[in-house]
């Protein structure tokens, strides 16, 4: 039996789990679902491209660690672009979404991350035009590791990599003060000001962590498929649909919610064929919310 769609799976479920953490975080403390947050993963690809082809423009052609497609540039450029990335979701939010959350009204955000997905959208075309462009065009010979799996080095490297991102990050959420104070704002906002938790500051420290973990998620989809304006978009609707099965504020329900939708996805392609694909998160996310709308790990309000 074939069961390459595993590998599959578990690629593009790491992919939707990153962005989801973003997107669970954004949801759990700020009470707006960001549909902009898909277009943090394009623009942090595009940004991590762009500082490769500085560090090549001075440095010259740098061979790549064997086995691997690419060399220590993108490694430096990916720790850059998550910066760069971070504080393009931080600067959306002071110019434009802490002044609408002020206003009271969730729907008026929500829309306007529409439109500002939108604007990201364009300003990635015409600053990169929609012609797809990759990191690296060599091209990887897949190891057989049994059962019909066959995997790349990048592959084994980008899922170590996504273990580490998400063990840092419930790490961070559960062990330190400012973990301690995200998780009691999505809990209690009111009653997180009254004992003194600085609530500008975790806003800030979610908006970057969120962009950051798309910028790796981006780069991640422009190392193993191209990188294009769009690659965020045709995210968003498995990042919501994961965010939503594992739970809202959940960091291990987003990534595992990823995995399942991941998962769901490539068997989907392999019995059903490639056009059920973007069926599979949507009918995913609607049998979550007739079911269990709190998701596999979220808590019920009260």
């Amino acid at each position: 039996m074939n069961l390459q769609f595993v590998v599959d799976g578990l690629l593009a479920g790491s992919m939707i789990g990153l962005g989801a953490i973003g997107v669970t975080l954004t949801y759990s403390i700020l009470r707006f679902s960001n549909f902009a947050h898909g277009d943090f993963m394009a623009w942090g690809a595009y940004a991590t491209l762009a500082v490769v082809g500085a560090i090549g423009a001075m440095f010259g052609k740098i061979a790549p660690m064997a086995p691997l497609s690419f060399g220590w540039p993108l490694i430096a450029a990916v720790i850059v672009g998550m910066a760069i990335t971070g504080l393009l979701a931080l600067l959306l939010d002071m110019m434009l979404f802490a002044r609408l959350r002020a206003k009271g009204q969730a729907i008026i955000v929500v829309m306007a991350s529409f439109g500002a997905s939108m604007a990201l959208r364009s300003l990635l075309e015409f600053i990169f035009s929609s012609r797809p462009t990759y990191f690296s065009r060599a091209i990887q010979i897949a190891m057989p590791v049994g059962f019909g799996i066959r995997v790349t080095p990048d592959q084994i490297a980008l899922l170590l990599l996504t273990a580490v991102l998400v063990l840092g990050v419930h790490l961070l959420t559960t062990r330190t003060q400012t973990g301690r104070s995200m998780q009691a704002l999505s809990q209690n906002a009111a009653l997180a000001r009254i004992v003194g938790i600085d609530v500008a500051k975790i806003v800030r420290v979610t908006w970057i962590i969120g962009g950051a973990l798309a910028c790796v998620a981006g780069v991640m989809i422009g190392i193993l498929i191209q990188i294009r304006p769009f690659m965020g978009f045709d995210m968003l609707l498995p990042m919501f649909a994961a965010a939503i099965l594992g739970g809202i504020g959940s960091v291990p329900g987003a990534v595992l919610g990823g995995l399942i939708i991941g998962m769901a996805e490539a068997g989907a392609v392999q019995l059903a064929g490639a056009e059920w694909r973007a069926a599979v998160s949507f009918i995913i996310l609607m049998s979550v919310l007739f079911v269990r709308p709190i998701g596999l790990f979220g808590v019920r309000e009260r």
